[in-house]
């Protein structure tokens, strides 16, 4: 198995507020931060030392700049963000109540990354790639649907696993019934899903996490994430059932949390070379032991302001571990 993580999707601006505790329209004052959740799950992974690339699309414009940028620094691989003419980067104007927690605005109709479209994918983009995970805002009707369509038969060619964080954003589809549709044509192509707590009963119509996680395991997934935010997270394998309580910190920002999560747990796959089979075979202390080691990183996340910049380092988050022991 590969060691490298490659994502793919999404490549924004988030502008989070600088006063907490407003709704949007009341908000007077942004500071910019890269974005986009698979974007951030790639900075977490490389800046856990890990190997990452990035596949998407900006404009020709300084917000696009800026995020090649931001990812290069991270040590991401950039090679697969292309550039366009034919919209401007994408961005997302966030609020956040007194306890951290978002509500978004996005402007990209259409944005760069949707045009991202599947002749502009090669093989080469794949072959060190270990494991592929995406999204779904750029699952909507675009060019990108497609290139994600053909991404994953190249990346499952190349014996990568295949992680989905469906990372639900409403005000992106035309209707719930749209988004709903489109997550579950992709969810059999997945290894490993994550899905939260807020998300559950409107992808499976269940408040019941394991009855999701019979689906997606009968389905052909090897791991199925359920995130619960403060309340810690659960992970259900062929094997069995994990669950870990949350980490009791002062919340700044939970914006890229999810995604933190998610590129720490996937660093370590791939750090150790865990492929499906290993997965499948792995007993329940080593499976706390992965989802711990996320849990713990994600809360690290929502100490620090959002987006690619929240992402720790290995140094910032030995730091985090010795104060938030448990």
């Amino acid at each position: 198995m590969n060691s490298r993580v490659t994502a793919i999707g999404e490549l924004l601006i988030d502008f989070i507020p600088q006063t907490k505790g407003l709704p949007l329209c009341d908000v007077a004052s942004f500071t910019r931060a890269a974005g986009g959740a698979p974007a951030n799950v790639a900075v977490a992974v490389a800046r856990l030392g890990g190997d990452a690339a990035m596949i998407s699309q900006v404009g020709y414009d300084a917000f696009g700049t800026h995020l090649l940028n931001v990812l290069a620094d991270a040590g991401v691989d950039t090679s697969g963000v292309f550039r366009t003419h034919k919209a401007n980067t994408g961005l997302a104007f966030v609020s956040l109540d007194s306890n951290g927690n978002r509500d978004f605005s996005f402007y990209r109709n259409p944005s760069a990354d949707l045009f991202l479209a599947p002749e502009q994918l090669s093989t080469s983009l794949f072959e060190t790639t270990g494991i592929l995970h995406f999204c779904s805002v750029d699952l909507v009707d675009a060019p990108v649907k497609a290139a994600h369509r053909k991404a994953i038969a190249l990346a499952k060619t190349a014996g990568a696993l295949i992680s989905f964080d469906p990372n639900v954003r409403l005000a992106l589809w035309a209707s719930p019934a749209d988004c709903v549709s489109a997550v579950h044509e992709f969810l059999p192509a997945a290894d490993i899903v994550k899905v939260s707590d807020d998300e559950l009963e409107f992808l499976f119509a269940t408040k019941d996490p394991a009855l999701a996680a019979m689906q997606l395991l009968g389905q052909g997934a090897c791991a199925f994430l359920y995130t619960k935010g403060a309340q810690g997270a659960e992970l259900f394998t062929r094997a069995g059932r994990t669950a870990v309580p949350g980490y009791p910190v002062e919340v700044v920002d939970t914006t890229g949390a999810g995604d933190a999560f998610m590129g720490a747990f996937l660093w370590q796959l791939a750090a150790r070379k865990i492929d499906k089979q290993k997965l499948n075979c792995m007993v329940e202390d080593q499976l706390r032991e992965l989802l711990e080691f996320a849990c713990k990183y994600g809360a690290c996340t929502t100490t620090r302001p959002g987006g690619a910049a929240a992402m720790a380092n290995r140094e910032d988050f030995k730091a985090f571990c010795k104060t938030y022991s448990r």
